[in-house]
């Protein structure tokens, strides 16, 4: 019998697992694939590996020149550049198996299904078995969500393959302007496609200021993406050569032909079939009912990451399996939930954890707000890369922290040395005491909290009323 069974090898999973056979658990991980789950295979790592990729390309297009670098003849191998992906996959997917193996982790491969608290079906090349557990954790992430009227086929594709195109689209329609819609509209705008975003919403990125979000969109618009807010796809159809796409915006009709349509209007929790009719809550949005430890209402079974309430983030979903495994364990271990980081990997990087102006103003916070420009910064500028800003607020009454927004290069890094601060307590005008190295560009961190006291050194710091 295992203590713990884990079904599914994502970030959540293979994490939970190693750190249970730590703590000298017997566990297995189950999967009906490679090791890995969605974000190590077509999720996370690969559309990164492309981010990268198309990045170089852009600037060797089109900003080499301004650093005195004239290159002619530039050519795209986009085979190479997608063998380079699978390359990168394979490497982190052979070291997961690797670490299953020292750690002394079953890997288990099959289809699993959860037939009571303490027994697991597993189904693989229609042999059936059924293994014997202390402890279940579930953890099988999500899948693209499909639109009723748009239905997927070779042209019309989700956010997993559109990161497997053989060739550079001249036009595509993206539909979603969120995390993933950005994210791969970046990477085929960069290697030359015309890329045009439909975004149901009339805001856009909406869990952002106003401020930062028009700095953001001003940006791509400069950088080539078209985004269409407010926008209804009404129809489409497609012959051998192109796809029509009929869209609307507030009631007047517009019409495009493209090459590919990539559907990213978010994820669903992936549960069909998982266990037995009746043994587990689910809510309205179809997520596994679970506690604020994870636990589901069997106590000895768990559920983490796409799953469950909160933001499908893999890791969000490790650090669940890692609270879920002490627990079991017999640990009191916690997350705190208000302090998860955000991150879209475009360039420049968009970054944000915490609450916004709006969520304090809602809740009648009497708070603070500094920002400093990386226009301004000495490092950004002799990069070149001087797009965006970093924004704090904090609590007027005590000084703590209470978000932290960046778009801007490095913003995944700055966001990080921000949520250590508010992760241990420091207020703003104790980060503004650390000694920061320079010139980088994470002084601009530090110059946001000193604006917001007005005490910043390399702008005019706003006249107090």
């Amino acid at each position: 019998m295992y203590d713990i069974l884990i079904i599914g090898s994502g970030p959540g999973g293979y994490v939970a697992a190693i750190r249970a056979a730590q703590l000298g658990l017997r566990v297995g991980c189950i999967d009906k694939s490679e090791v890995g789950g969605t974000c190590l295979n077509v999720g996370c790592i690969p559309s990164k590996s492309l981010l990268d990729s198309s990045l170089k390309h852009y600037h060797l297009l089109n900003q080499f020149e301004d650093h005195g670098l004239h290159v002619d003849g530039v050519q795209l191998d986009l085979d190479k550049m997608m063998s380079r992906k699978q390359d990168v996959i394979k490497q982190l997917t052979n070291g997961v198996d690797a670490l299953f193996k020292s750690n002394k982790v079953d890997f288990i491969s099959g289809i699993a299904k959860i037939k009571n608290r303490n027994e697991v079906e597993i189904i693989q090349d229609s042999k059936t078995e059924i293994l014997e557990t202390q402890n279940i954790i579930i953890a099988t992430g999500s899948n693209p969500i499909e639109l009723e009227n748009i239905k997927f086929d070779e042209n019309i594709v989700d956010s997993e393959k559109a990161l497997k195109f053989d060739r550079v689209p001249k036009k595509i329609v993206v539909i979603g302007a969120g995390v993933i819609g950005l994210e791969l509209s970046s990477v085929w705008s960069r290697l030359g496609s015309s890329v045009t975003l439909l975004e149901a919403q009339n805001e856009f990125l909406p869990m952002l200021d106003k401020r930062i979000s028009r700095q953001i969109f001003r940006e791509f618009e400069n950088q080539g993406l078209k985004i269409l807010l407010d926008s209804k796809v009404l129809e489409v159809q497609q012959d051998s050569s192109e796809i029509e796409v009929t869209y609307s915006i507030k009631e007047e009709e517009f019409k495009l032909k493209v090459e590919k349509i990539i559907v990213a209007v978010g994820r669903k929790a992936h549960t069909k079939d998982l266990f037995e009719d009746g043994l587990l809550e689910i809510d309205n949005h179809g997520l596994i009912t679970v506690d604020n430890f994870c636990q589901t209402s069997e106590k000895n079974i768990w559920a983490i990451g796409d799953v469950v309430r909160g933001p499908m983030l893999a890791h969000k979903a490790s650090e669940e399996g890692l609270m879920v495994v002490e627990r079991i364990f017999g640990k009191d271990t916690s997350l705190n939930y208000d302090h998860i980081p955000n991150v879209i990997y475009t360039h420049p990087e968009i970054a944000w954890v915490g609450l916004n102006e709006q969520q304090l103003k809602e809740k009648g916070k009497d708070y603070k707000v500094g920002s400093f420009p990386f226009l301004a910064s000495g490092r950004a500028l002799a990069s070149g890369e001087t797009a965006g800003s970093v924004q704090v607020v904090s609590d007027n009454d005590n000084d703590k922290i209470l978000g932290i927004q960046v778009f801007g290069p490095s913003a995944s890094e700055i966001l990080q040395q921000g949520l250590i601060a508010m992760d241990n307590g420091v207020t703003s005008k104790g980060l503004s005491k650390t000694i920061f190295s320079h010139p980088t560009v994470s002084e601009t961190l530090l110059e946001a909290t000193l604006a917001m006291n007005g005490e910043a050194i390399h702008i005019q710091n706003r006249k107090k009323k």
